[in-house]
């Protein structure tokens, strides 16, 4: 068999202390997963059911690489997240069960078009644009989970030319990783190489073209990057 057209090279993000590398398959978001970001985002901090977006794997920008400023924006906002990369896929995985799909663990970004999100949420329209440029998933190197155990607690911050502008700890997530994974699976069908955006803590805000982005979570390998010159319009 042959393809009919050439088809795209994989994605893949670099696994700590390995010449390996993962592939990456899908990129699922989980929203509002932090009582206080959910509180400044104008949402009830209440345990409701999670809900989810998806970014394409175009969207992922590995370590070490500048991200270009997204076209038709002037509003571009960053909320750091624990990542969870998926080493076993499945379908209505039980809570108890959930860990056993857990490859390893990494730091992400979800970059936002804030502008353009809110134009559409007014207009009750989807808001894919919104969530959906290239480099608007910026992504560390992955830690194995057989190295860091299972992370539940820990600091988690991001700076912005070494100033502190968001700063939490995982164990504030509403929705705990198996229970995301569990839903997620209800939904969706888990495969290996699938990452998950888990949340992020209080104080998103926008990003300037030169700034120096730096993510850290505790056992985590750092998420480091410049934003770019922006695209052409």
């Amino acid at each position: 068999m042959s393809f009919v057209v050439q088809p795209p090279a994989p994605m893949t993000l670099p696994v700590q202390g390995s010449t390996d590398v993962f592939p990456v398959s899908e990129i699922f978001c989980v929203g509002r997963n932090y009582a206080d970001h959910t509180i400044e985002m104008g949402g009830d901090p209440d345990r409701e059911p999670p809900f989810f977006f998806i970014k394409p794997r175009f969207s992922l920008l590995s370590d070490g690489r500048d991200m270009p400023y997204p076209a038709f924006s002037d509003d571009v906002h960053h909320e750091i997240e624990l990542v969870v990369a998926i080493a076993k896929g499945g379908r209505n995985i039980a809570v108890n069960e959930a860990m056993s799909h857990v490859f390893g663990y990494g730091i992400g970004i979800d970059m936002t078009r804030r502008d353009l999100q809110g134009e559409a949420k007014s207009a009750g329209r989807p808001w894919e644009a919104g969530k959906t440029f290239v480099g608007a998933a910026p992504c560390s190197k992955l830690m194995p989970i057989a190295d860091t155990g299972e992370i539940n607690s820990g600091s988690i911050e991001l700076k912005i030319n070494d100033e502190v502008r968001q700063q939490g700890d995982v164990s504030q997530m509403i929705w705990k990783v198996p229970e995301v994974i569990s839903r997620l699976s209800e939904l969706f069908l888990l495969q290996a190489g699938d990452l998950i955006f888990t949340g992020t803590p209080a104080g998103v805000g926008p990003i300037q073209v030169g700034d120096r982005i730096q993510g850290t979570i505790v056992d985590l390998p750092e998420l480091s990057f410049s934003v770019g010159s922006s695209w052409e319009r």
